[in-house]
């Protein structure tokens, strides 16, 4: 009897495997990441020229799609304006897990910058650049705190501001690409 229940349950645990390989392999082609998985370039969509938006607009926007370029890959992620900029952060960067599932902000350190985001339907160019000063990330933690933290409370933004200064979370402005 016991077998019997262990053969059935390896055979879900298997279905399920497979399943999910499956539908990642087959996104990652897609026009954008579903809610699980990271999708393809980012091809649908009015590109953005002209000046410089004013992001504060973001404000309303729980999460953006973000595209890098190498390799090519999409993914839904948090977006803040501060000051008048826009950024991105990448969470639990010094864990096992961070190393595995943020994959994209490593190869951004590494020199791939460029980047894709759609925000409400319109596709912006953008540079990635790091914030490593946690000086310049006060605005930039009050935000994350505000918006996704439950509200701005002098601990969330001291626990923020020290979780990057860190490195467990990184920060990212989506800055505009230099011609």
């Amino acid at each position: 009897m016991l077998r019997a229940i262990c053969q059935i349950l390896g055979v879900i645990v298997l279905l399920l495997a497979v399943t999910l390989v499956t539908l990642k392999l087959k996104h990652q082609g897609a026009d954008g990441p579903s809610v699980l998985f990271p999708g393809g370039e980012l091809v649908s969509g009015p590109l953005h020229e002209g000046p410089e938006p004013d992001w504060a607009f973001t404000d309303d926007v729980f999460t953006i799609e973000l595209q890098t370029s190498e390799p090519v890959s999409s993914r839904r992620i948090f977006v803040m304006e501060s000051g008048g900029k826009v950024y991105v952060p990448s969470g639990y960067m010094r864990s096992f897990l961070g190393k595995l599932w943020k994959d994209w902000a490593f190869d951004v350190e590494q020199g791939s910058s460029l980047a894709v985001a759609r925000v409400d339907g319109v596709r912006y160019e953008r540079e990635l650049v790091r914030l490593k000063d946690p000086a310049l990330a006060g605005g930039v933690a009050t935000k994350l705190a505000q918006k996704y933290a439950g509200g701005v409370s002098p601990d969330a933004v001291a626990q923020i501001t020290q979780s990057i200064a860190d490195g467990d979370t990184w920060i990212f402005e989506m800055a505009p690409r230099s011609r």
